[in-house]
């Protein structure tokens, strides 16, 4: 009698589990669905961080979700076997790790036969197949990198070569900003009245991109090809009116160095947490007094806020390297006191002046955040109603979805053999030799 107790107890715990696994693949089509229409963008960072906000997980974990969650999408028979029941969580999360479509067959067939450890054991050495393959694909691109500049017949010059795919992307991006200095200053010249010998068509991308890589070679020899040290080359300097500062809607001058406009919010942004050099100007617009640079914040407060708060503290984000804001900001005669200083990561300092997020300290020190439309963002949601019987409720609702679970569902077919992952992924893997 004692026997049959335990093997009825332990089919319990069999059919509950996979009753579980199938809820959890309708809570990822979830995820999937709210991260693909963005839902969590209301000050969050990410799907991940607002999961950890509002259910609890612990960011790792929320990652993980998000993406196997984004991972299923694309890989149809493994999310029908997690629905079904058929395969646990632990395996789904390790076989989307390597699962394309094309081999989400046979890695299927990997996860029904074997337990939770084979499945791991045999992603442990597929990767390592995929990261000796991605290395003979990057030794071969290294070496195949090459750049030809020769004359033609017509006396034009003629670039062609290939780049690694980082330098690509620095290339692209250089391209990307001197045509659009380029298209700025064209623009300019728009304005002024067109003379004969001047072409009024617009260049084709082309053009654009050739005239781009003559900007950006004129740049680099005019300025050296030393890029500086890291602290000259990330110096932002913004040039703004005293009244912008107190007053977004008041007149006057909010740009960047190069006379870039920015926004009366952004530079109240970086003016909360930077260093300041007050310069008086005479009416004919001169320098007439320039005082020396000071910091927002001083170092010894810095350190204090850094000591107290932590990290973010946004709800729900808690990242450890933030900037201090004012919460009245110095220039409306906010003090830099502790008690008027919050952290924010970069992030949500953004959302708090820019997105319209707002931000004060209740009486008894707390902090209290609010969205845009003025409703109450809490530091903590509150938790859901759970039903008085929520397996009944769940084996209820998997019924009605017409699924037939029982303790045999998710057993995989292993007899016990020894496993030899070696020869596991020499049949598995489409790159194996």
């Amino acid at each position: 009698m004692e026997t049959l107790s335990l093997d009825r107890l332990s089919d319990e715990i069999a059919e509950l589990s996979a009753h579980l696994e199938a809820a959890t693949a309708r809570l990822l089509d979830l995820i999937r669905a709210f991260d693909a229409r963005e839902g969590w963008n209301t000050g969050f960072r990410s799907c991940a961080a607002w999961l950890s906000w509002r259910v609890g997980l612990d960011l790792g974990a929320a990652r993980e979700r998000v993406r196997v969650a984004r991972a299923l999408g694309t890989l149809p028979l493994l999310a029908q076997a997690l629905a079904r029941g058929e395969l646990s969580y632990a395996k789904v999360r390790a076989l989307t790790r390597v699962a394309t479509p094309e081999t989400e067959e046979r890695l299927l067939a990997v996860g029904r036969a074997g337990t939770a450890d084979h499945v791991e054991r045999i992603v442990r050495g597929w990767r390592r197949v995929d990261r000796k393959a991605e290395a003979r694909d990057d030794t071969r691109r290294h070496a195949s990198r090459a750049l030809h500049v020769y004359q033609g017949e017509d006396g034009m010059v003629i670039v062609r070569g290939r780049l690694a795919p980082e330098v690509g992307a620095v290339l692209v991006q250089a391209l990307t900003a001197a045509r659009e200095a380029l298209y700025q200053q064209e623009r300019g010249m728009d304005a002024k009245p067109s003379s004969a010998d001047i072409s009024a068509e617009t260049p084709t991308m082309a053009q654009q991109q050739a005239d781009a890589l003559a900007l950006i070679a004129e740049t680099a020899l005019h300025h050296g090809i030393d890029p500086g040290a890291p602290s000259e080359r990330y110096q932002v300097v913004v040039h703004v009116d005293a009244p912008v500062l107190a007053d977004p809607d008041a007149p006057g001058q909010s740009v960047l160095e190069d006379g870039a406009h920015v926004s009366a919010e952004t530079a109240r942004r970086l003016a909360c947490d930077a260093s300041r050099v007050v310069m008086r100007h005479g009416l004919d617009g001169r320098v007439v007094e320039v005082a020396a640079r000071t910091r927002a914040i001083p170092p010894a407060l810095r350190r204090a806020l850094h000591h107290r708060d932590r990290g973010c503290r946004f709800p729900g984000c808690g990242l450890r390297f933030g900037q201090g804001h004012h919460i009245r900001h110095w220039a409306q005669g906010g003090p830099t006191t502790l008690s008027n200083l919050a952290l924010l990561c970069r992030r949500h300092h953004r959302a708090v002046h820019e997105e319209g997020y707002q931000l004060d300290r209740q009486p008894d020190g707390e902090l209290r955040f609010r969205r845009p439309d003025g409703r109450l963002l809490p530091e903590v949601p509150h938790l859901p109603e759970v039903p008085g019987d929520p397996v009944k409720v769940l084996r209820a609702r998997n019924d009605a979805e017409g699924l037939v679970l029982h303790a045999r569902t998710a057993s995989p077919g292993w007899l016990g053999e020894r496993l030899d992952v070696r020869w596991a992924i020499d049949v598995l893997h489409p790159l194996a030799r």
